[in-house]
């Protein structure tokens, strides 16, 4: 039987890597059809500002699984992260990296290393929502949701029950952001709920991404959020051994798209060096994904049976302990000359990857979702000059005299500057929180007629608006409020 997939051959090393493995996987006869799509900095350089055009997601959209190489993304400027928009854009809201113990191929390894971290891929400040409103100052928004938390922590532990694992671990930072981290590690725990036979841990992400890098034998599944699971996929990967050995799996409802977890390396394109392991590993998984258990444990093993035997590629590389520093074609010859080989110091996992999915209920949850909802009061954000923000409050105060919002306080970067004890001086500070809260009845149209009176005199430059729900505050309080 055939399978028909997407190719994205990607930027940098991508060609080169992309050739060695699909040699590799045709040598092992695995029956695979190409389309191949092209994007990235081909498209952006004929002047398509995304990275990817029309005809690239005709090609995307034909089949359901894409096997893609690393592709570009500029640093600081230029077009927005392709592999997020494909992420998001296909609704693979599950990004799944393994790591495990090289030991003792790769000596630095640990010798005990079994872990999968499990990202949420389509949410978080990976949604690239940035506003630069005054001249000193930038925001990023970290945007969450409640389907969003609950979904991938169902799949965290559908794929931990499946495989037979027995923890799953949420690393957050719910005790500085209590509302975006602490939904998110809410969700986990209604969802730990329905798996009783599995231990649901907690870490704060910080002392959680130290434990993955110097004791990795102490976690089994890991469910995070974007950012999280970024940093915390490369840690892993990199104790494990090297960036360049880890593949990862992006998974939604309907597709599928496998890679490696490193970036496109410009420097190293062209000159034969770069190590297909990654993007190989992510193959793997592809394949294990497409029901072709025996192709993917044939070039698994093939693998393993390489770096045993000290074929190694330039990071992998140790004088002494390697017997051959190999190029990227020959690496990949040597991986097709091992098919029909097992390593003799290593446990390979035949099991095939999750592509598990619970169909989100709503309903399920429902009082988790379900809440009162009660509009209290707003802020508005200010681009002013000034190092006393008692003059902005005496200023604000003169406006709002006849208004039923009252100012109540003053932020700067989130601390409390007015009213205070002293009245001391804020430098450098052009973006400011100014807090009202409803004094008598609750209306829109109050809080609209307060933003045309403030714009008289200031540049109300953002609006937020303040509600409780159920009674509990749904906006996070000052330092020092």
């Amino acid at each position: 039987m055939s399978h028909r997939i997407t190719l994205i051959k990607g930027d940098g090393i991508g060609p080169e890597i992309t050739d060695a493995v699909i040699k590799i996987l045709d040598s092992a006869k695995c029956g695979l059809q190409y389309d191949e799509a092209i994007v990235g900095e081909q498209i952006y350089h004929k002047n398509v500002s995304s990275g990817i055009d029309d005809d690239a997601w005709k090609v995307i959209r034909r089949n359901d699984v894409m096997l893609k190489a690393p592709i570009t993304t500029p640093m600081g400027g230029g077009y927005k992260s392709l592999n997020v928009t494909m992420r998001k854009e296909l609704g693979l809201y599950v990004n799944l990296r393994p790591s495990i113990s090289y030991y003792p191929i790769i000596e630095k390894s640990p010798k005990v290393m079994d872990l999968v971290i499990v990202r949420e891929n389509e949410e978080d400040l990976y949604a690239g929502i940035e506003y630069k409103q005054t001249k000193g100052s930038v925001t990023s928004l970290k945007l969450l949701t409640k389907a969003g938390s609950i979904k991938i922590c169902i799949f965290a532990f559908e794929y931990a029950r499946k495989h037979k694992r027995k923890k799953v671990t949420c690393m957050v930072k719910d005790n500085i952001m209590k509302m975006t981290d602490g939904m998110f590690y809410k969700a986990f725990l209604e969802v730990a709920k329905n798996y009783p036979e599995i231990e649901a841990e907690h870490y704060i992400i910080d002392i959680g991404a130290a434990r993955v890098a110097c004791r990795p034998q102490d976690f089994d599944v890991i469910v995070t959020e974007n950012l999280y699971g970024d940093i915390i996929s490369d840690i892993a990967s990199e104790a494990s051994g090297s960036v360049g050995i880890a593949g990862s799996a992006n998974l939604g409802d309907k597709y599928a798209m496998f890679e490696a977890i490193h970036g496109s390396a410009p420097r190293m394109a062209g000159l034969n060096s770069a190590n297909p392991t990654a993007f190989l590993n992510g193959a793997i998984m592809m394949l294990r994904h497409l029901g072709l258990y025996d192709k993917a444990n044939l070039i698994n093993n093939a693998v393993f049976t390489t770096l045993e035997n000290g074929y190694h590629t330039k990071d992998l590389y140790v004088e002494g302990r390697s017997k051959e520093k190999m190029g990227t074609k020959e690496f990949a010859d040597k991986i097709i000359e091992h098919f029909g080989e097992k390593p003799k110091n290593f446990k390979i996992n035949d099991e095939g990857e999750s592509s598990v999915f619970e169909k989100f209920d709503p309903k399920k949850y429902e009082g988790f979702y379900d809440s009162k909802k009660e509009l209290v009061g707003v802020d508005f954000f200010i681009d002013y000059d000034s190092e006393k923000p008692s003059d902005i409050a005496n200023k604000i105060n003169d406006l709002t005299k006849e208004s039923n919002l009252k100012l109540s306080s003053i932020l700067s970067k989130g601390l409390k500057v007015w009213p205070t004890k002293e009245d001391k001086k804020v430098e450098f500070c052009d973006n400011w929180m100014c807090r009202f809260f409803f004094e008598k009845e609750v209306s829109h149209a109050n809080v609209a007629s307060l933003l045309a009176l403030l714009s008289e005199k200031f540049d109300v430059i953002k609006m937020e608006k303040l509600y409780k729900f159920d009674g509990e505050n749904g906006y996070s309080a000052g330092q020092g409020e």
